[in-house]
């Protein structure tokens, strides 16, 4: 059995780490909070945007652009290689958080041979260059700070290879939390766009008026279309953000009950070891005291 002493080193270390898992829980519960705020903020933007596809769509739903998936499904695929955006943390500690994203990845590059990689995030760097997977593009500021500035640079330097026929079409791996509860991951096709993402926005706006674009339908589609990708990026940044404060939080929480549980059972042995040091003190005193009795009855 341990000594007192190091069990009492032990409850010590014990604490110092529950008020660090309980710290680093706070601080992801704030983070979210305010995550969240930013990303209900600028969505009446987006759904904007979408709107005024709708509007083109009602306008002319023959319109077709380079941003759309053909509507003739025999149309000749575009040049190029498929894209994959994945994002993850900059750290671990958010229980499965990172691997669930970059199994995603993995199960995508196998369907799709010759995938190029775009990787946001620390941990996910660090995860391929590791392995020596070929990653196209590591864009290098933090994952832990998601900004709409941010997010046009990823699409711009996306749309540019898409423009010059490098790529053919742009993949989202990203971290979603349904219902502001349940994290899974999720992928998404974001480029060219489906017709069917706007079939709301259509449904909508089929009694408004009929609008004259300029210079042109296509030109507005078109310029709409690099926006929403913007838009869903932005996206995908703030709600794998927020899916990583909430994984850490359960983690962190998961942490402190550990640490809890561990703390009974660490008391248990400290009083354990401290009666049975007692008791042993106890026994040493009155085997002493019988000695000397038993030395003295002799002497007499």
């Amino acid at each position: 059995m341990a000594s007192t002493s190091e069990i009492r080193r032990r409850i010590g270390s014990v604490r110092q780490t529950q008020k660090i898992t309980h710290a680093m829980y706070l601080i992801s519960q704030a983070k979210l909070r305010k995550a969240k705020q930013e990303l209900d903020n600028t969505r009446p933007y987006f759904q904007a945007l979408q709107t005024e596809i709708g509007r083109v769509f009602n306008a002319d739903s023959t319109i077709e652009s380079r941003y759309l998936i053909p509507a003739d499904p025999n149309a000749k695929p575009l040049p190029g290689v498929p894209a994959c955006l994945l994002i993850t943390a900059d750290k671990g500690l958010a229980g499965a958080y990172n691997q669930n994203v970059i199994r995603q990845g993995q199960q995508l590059m196998a369907e799709h041979p010759g995938t190029a990689l775009y990787v946001v995030g620390e941990y996910g760097r660090r995860w391929f260059a590791q392995r020596g997977v070929p990653v196209e593009k590591s864009f290098l500021y933090t994952a832990q700070n998601p900004t709409l500035d941010r997010a046009r640079h990823i699409a711009e330097l996306l749309l540019d290879r898409f423009d010059a026929g490098e790529i053919n079409s742009i993949w989202i791996i990203y971290t979603d939390m349904k219902n502001g509860l349940e994290a899974t991951v999720h992928q998404a096709q974001v480029m060219p766009l489906h017709r069917e993402r706007f079939h709301a926005a259509t449904a909508a706006t089929a009694g408004d008026a009929v609008y004259e674009f300029v210079p042109s339908a296509k030109a507005v589609l078109d310029n709409a279309a690099r926006s929403c990708l913007t838009g869903y990026i932005y996206s995908a940044l703030v709600d794998s953000f927020c899916s990583e404060q909430s994984a850490r939080m359960t983690a962190m929480n998961a942490a402190d009950q550990n640490a809890e549980e561990l703390l009974k059972d660490l008391s248990i042995q400290f009083n354990r070891a401290r009666q049975a040091a007692i008791t042993q003190e106890i026994t040493e005193v009155s085997a002493g005291e019988r000695a000397q009795r038993s030395k003295k009855e002799k002497e007499g």
